[in-house]
This record gives C-alpha cells, structure tokens and sequence, in this order.
C-alpha cells in the first residue's frame, strides 16, 4: 500500500519544528494537566466509587438501549446545581461543542466566535451551514460591528477562561451585546468548571448571567476529574438536541460507571475551598515574580509564558523537564506564529516550594 501522501504532511510538521508525539508520565511534578483540584490523579473519585457495580456498557446510543435512571438523575442535579431548567450529558466537551454548534445555527444564520475559541467550537461550526465569522479575541468593538451587519439568527459563541491564554472573556459585556443586537450567546466553561466561583461553579454563574446563555458547556475532564460533559439551557433546548443533534442522536452513551463519577465528583469539587484557595495562592506567587519572558495576563491556574519560535520554546521546555518540572511547549499552528509559549498549569497539589523552583529556573 502506498502512504506516500502521508509523508508530505508529515514532513511539514517536522520542518516547522512541530511533529508531535505521544509521552508517557514519568514522575515529574505535574505543570501540565488539567487536574486543577487533583480529582483525577488523587484518585478522590476511585475511593468513593470502591464498592458500586455500575456497568461499563451502555448497550447503545440513549434513543436505543443506552438511557437509564442514572443518567437522567444526573443530568437534573447538574441543572439544579448549575442553575439552569436542564441538561443533556455528551460524551465528551468536543463531543458538545461539535454537537451544539453543527446542528444549531441553520442556512442563513450567523455565527460570531472569539478568533481564540477552541477547535471543538471551530469545528462544530464547520459542520454548520450557517456562515461563521471571527472577532478579535475579546473585542467589543469588534463583535458589535460584525453582529450589526449579520443575517438571520445570530449566535454568539465563547470561552469563559480560554485554554491557551488562561484569561477570561468580558461576559456581562458580551451579553449586554448580544442584548441589543438580539443574538443568542453560548458559552463554553470547561476551563472555569470546578475553579471559578465559590464552589466552583463557573464564570456564567457567578456574574449572574445564566438566563442570558442560550447554551452553557460545562466540561468533566479538567477540574470535575472525569470524563463527558453536559449542554445546560431550556427544556426546549434539551428536546432540540435529542431530536437533531447527531453527535448525540449516534453515538452509544456513557456507561453508569461514567455517569456514576460525574455525579459523584459534583458532590465534591464544590466544597473544595482549601484547595481553591491554595491554587490562587499559588497564581498570585506566580504572578507576582519577575521572569525573563513576557506572561499573558491570566488570575486563573493557566499561566502562558511567551517564548517566540518552535524551536526556542521546545528547548526551554526540555530544560526545565530536565530539571524535574513537567511543562509542555504549546507550539504553532497550535497558538499563531510568534506567540509560542510553555503552557503552565497550576493545581491544588502543586507545593510553593514548586513554585519558588520554577520561578528560580524562568527568573535567571
């Protein structure tokens, strides 16, 4: 069989200093993982979890043999607790985003996305046949103008906290926006789930503006520790999924096993205090030190330093996993060209004296 073709492409990945590979864990402290609270790698979820006999099968999609008394409880706690009229658990955020946005937005509809928004969101839109433009990342202005000459249903699609940059989006100002201009908002929480808020309930509950989304994404495979996700809005929008969104309509649902982590890490992360306020004290150190590259602005565990050029910032990121730290290089195309940087994440295990020893390294 011929892979030639497979080559080529390959060969651009290595000439742009960028071919990736898979690693395995291998001991060092962990500056890299979405396990903002530790759910995941303390195994908090396994111990509570010891004793039950839930399947790992659901047996098919949840239109087939794949629905059960479990997961439609779980999907109602999430929207209790996420104050919304109800939820529909996806496999995945990607899952979600994919989802959502391919089967929303119709023919003659217009999406606006911040121009930093997440592949899943990007490729969701794809599979969209509405027309889909950008606006500058966190851009009033920008957004505005480009919703006044938009057609159709307009909707509004953004990060809470952004995965690359770690900052936040202007929420009450985005959805002052879509107010006048009559656009439906979405916005994705995966990276603000577990970590923002006083039980760590997400951006969009905190300022209040739940009744302003037309759809939230809250994720489970960051802070929450597990895996899957749930869309949150109205009945109607629950029933529109069911009906309409392929990503759900086609795929075999998560096992009870699945469903019984996700309910079971909702009945932890929210009295998660001591670990939340360790985690800011650890930003604010981060924060407050003086390093030899430029820093995004972000108060959220994902902290980016700047270091332009493939090639520069995989030899720093070498160097400090030489010395112990687990810290990845976010490579382009990744992030655009000029603003690759190592992806620092922090958590709630992490220790000061990690931090006064990565400090020492980026510092000299």
């Amino acid at each position: 069989m011929n892979e030639d073709f497979l080559d080529i492409k390959l060969r651009e990945r290595e000439d742009q200093h960028a071919f990736r590979r898979l690693r395995l864990p291998d001991g060092k402290t962990d500056l890299c993982s979405n396990d903002y609270l530790g759910i995941a790698t303390g195994g908090l979820i396994e111990r509570v979890l010891d004793q039950t006999r839930d399947r790992h099968g659901s047996g098919g999609s949840r239109l087939l043999a794949g629905n059960y008394p479990l997961v439609e409880e779980t999907e109602k706690m999430l929207a209790v607790f996420h104050a919304a009229e109800a939820g529909l658990i996806f496999n995945s955020g990607y899952d979600a985003n994919l989802g959502l946005l391919s089967c929303l937005p119709q023919r003659g509809d217009t999406i606006l996305y911040d121009q930093l928004s997440h592949a899943s969101i990007r490729d969701g839109m794809r599979l969209s046949f509405a027309r889909a433009f950008s606006f500058g990342h966190n851009d009033l202005t920008d957004l505005e103008r480009k919703l006044a000459s938009a057609e159709g249903n307009k909707f509004v699609v953004t990060e809470s906290v952004f995965s690359m940059d770690g900052d936040q989006a202007p929420l009450a100002e985005m959805a002052a926006v879509c107010r006048r201009y009559g656009a439906h908002f979405i916005v994705d929480e995966a990276h603000a789930t577990g970590v923002i808020g006083e039980r760590g309930e997400g951006l969009v509950q905190v300022l209040g503006l739940q009744q302003e989304c037309l759809a939230r994404v809250h994720t489970f495979g960051k802070a929450v520790g597990c895996h899957g996700a749930i869309v949150l809005g109205s009945h109607r929008l629950r029933d529109y999924l069911v009906n309409y969104c392929r990503p759900f309509i086609y795929t075999t649902a998560l096992p009870a096993s699945a469903v019984r982590a996700i309910q079971t890490a909702y009945g932890l992360f929210p009295g998660m205090d001591r670990e939340r306020g360790h985690l800011r004290a650890l930003i604010d150190r981060l924060r407050g030190a003086r390093l030899r590259f430029e820093r995004l602005q972000s108060v959220t565990p994902i902290q980016g330093v700047v270091v332009p050029g493939n090639e520069a910032v995989k030899t720093l990121a070498q160097g400090l996993q030489a010395e112990g730290l687990d810290i990845r290089p976010i490579l382009y195309p990744t992030v655009p060209k000029g603003r690759e940087r190592l992806r620092i994440v922090l958590h709630a295990f992490n220790t000061m004296e990690d931090m006064e020893k990565l400090i020492g390294l980026l510092a000299g």
